[in-house]
């Protein structure tokens, strides 16, 4: 058992430092834990990015085995160290800060320590006897921070993203799923703010499921790029050290190590100093905060109130709102995942600029890109969560709200523009706005349409989905009828009658013709 406060002395570059006698890691991480505190978020924080390290040394120490530059005893518990570190082991070892200098050579070696220092444990010999097994010697053997390190940032982001995209799944079946409740509640859509015309509560779920449900597949598609792998590039890409077959070796073992396809770069040299794939996956991460952010927006506004807001949609009350106001409750879950969304769109903005920053054969600032690629991967997969089972499935709707707006909404007339024509629309939309009366009203009045034609026209599925088109304009197919068997006049401006319909047709024929013209169909 150790002493408490036992040191052991360790000796690199730099010269001897002691380091505490129950670390796994040695002097070199104890050096950066020293330089870099930067963030305060150790690489512990991400257990993903520890297992891709671990798994990255285990496909190293097999390659290096089956070419017999690592002997049986070494590979062997080199092996098992990662193999455990893999499965969650030791983790609270990796103590360096996850924005340092050195372009991941820290991380690197806290790596290559922790996993020695488990080795010779396992060898039944005392930690940071290196004589015996050493971090740079054995654990690195064919390998540089550049290749280890890119390597496994591109498999933590592979073993990351699933549960993002899990998180959207659920999101969208919870939206889905209000879609579907909300399917016969009428409301009025709105445009720049303003009334625009009718649609569905459920339509307006759905859409906002669509959007989401567009960059599930786009997110799994762009992961791919991280199959590409620059191990056994070591350096530069020139893979200085290592046995010509070590490369194409070492990526088989990891691919049947992690169940992953990695493929090994066709130029090297290229692919040690390109960070485009993380680029355009925090790109991906960017357009999905911006969407899910507009969604909140949407929701801020339509429960705003209750009495001097838009009162549309009620959302489930999780804490009380004010500290000063009785009775206030705000929308909580849609203001933080807000915030999620500005801060992953902040870190794709610091991924852009530290991508390009890079030079020659190097670019040294990846330990930024991958820290805010993972953190963005880890903040909008709880977002998600969090929207879906806080607030989007408790939401209901306030009928009684949604039908008034609806009643004395100018947006309705849009649906008689068809049959009343542009400029008796107008005129009833204008009066409407004016007097206040209800467009229906304005319209029985003038005589311009009979109450049963009315409702016809301004049912729900006539204002909420395309209709039937005609020679008489796009109207319901009743009135339709009504107009071809000459038992109902054209209302004035509506284009219907024997020169209307002749224009309608030749239009028709003309637009057809342009088509096939443009297609090469005949």
């Amino acid at each position: 058992m150790t002493t408490p406060g036992a040191t052991r002395l360790e000796h690199d570059l730099l010269g001897d430092r002691e380091v505490p006698a129950d670390a796994y890691y040695g002097v070199q991480t104890l050096r950066a834990q020293e330089n870099f505190h930067i963030t305060g978020v150790p690489l512990s924080h991400f257990p993903r990015l520890i297992e891709a390290l671990a798994q990255v040394k285990r496909a190293a120490a097999r390659a290096n085995h089956s070419f017999g530059v690592l002997e049986g005893e070494r590979a062997a518990e080199r092996e098992q160290a990662c193999a455990e570190i893999a499965d969650g082991a030791l983790h609270e070892h990796f103590v360096v800060d996850m924005i340092q200098g050195g372009a991941g050579t820290s991380t690197n070696m806290n790596a290559n320590e922790v996993i020695a220092n488990r080795a010779l444990e396992i060898l039944g010999r005392e930690k940071g006897d290196y004589a015996h097994l050493h971090p740079n010697n054995h654990v690195n053997l064919a390998q540089s921070t550049n290749d280890v390190y890119p390597t496994a940032v591109r498999l933590a982001m592979m073993l990351s993203f699933p549960a993002l995209a899990d998180a959207m799944d659920h999101l969208i079946g919870t939206l889905r799923a209000k879609g579907e409740e909300f399917s016969q509640v009428l409301k009025m859509g709105r445009t720049q703010m303003q009334d625009a015309v009718p649609m569905t509560v459920g339509q307006e779920f759905n859409a906002w499921a669509t959007t989401i449900s567009e960059d599930v597949e786009r997110l799994t598609r762009t992961a791919r790029l991280f199959r590409e792998i620059n191990l056994g590039a070591t350096a530069i890409g020139t893979g200085i050290t290592t046995d010509p077959r070590y490369a194409q070796l070492a990526a088989k073992e990891l691919s049947e190590i992690t169940g992953q396809p990695f493929v090994v770069a066709a130029d090297l040299v290229e692919a040690t100093s390109d960070t485009g794939a993380f680029v355009t996956f925090s790109g991906v991460l960017k357009r999905i905060a911006v969407k899910i952010s507009k969604i909140c927006n949407d929701l801020r506004l339509l429960s705003s109130g209750p009495r001097a807001g838009l009162a549309e949609i009620t959302l489930p009350a999780v804490q009380p709102g004010s500290s000063i106001m009785p009775g206030k409750v705000n929308p909580v879950i849609p203001e933080v995942v807000n915030q999620v969304a500005f801060e992953v769109i902040g870190n794709d903005l610091t991924v852009t600029f530290a991508a390009e920053g890079g030079q020659l054969q190097l670019n040294a600032f990846e330990p930024v890109i991958c820290y805010n690629i993972l953190e963005s991967t880890r903040i909008m997969t709880r977002a998600m969560n969090t929207l879906a089972d806080r607030c989007i499935a408790g939401i209901t709707v306030n009928e009684d709200v949604l039908g008034d707006y609806l009643h004395r909404s100018i947006g309705v007339v849009t649906a008689l523009v068809p049959v009343i024509g542009y400029a008796a629309a107008t005129d009833i939309a204008s009066t409407a706005l004016r007097t206040g009366r209800p467009v229906r009203e304005l319209v029985i009045e003038r005589g311009l349409l009979d109450e049963r034609r009315l409702e016809g026209l301004l049912s729900p599925a006539s204002m909420t989905a395309p209709v039937r088109p005609t020679a008489t304009g796009t109207i319901p197919a009743l009135l339709a009828e009504e107009l071809d068997s000459g038992e109902v006049a054209p209302p004035p401006g509506s284009g219907a009658g024997t020169a209307g319909a002749a224009q309608n047709a030749q239009d028709a024929e003309d637009a057809e013709s342009a088509h096939d013209a443009e297609h090469g169909t005949v």
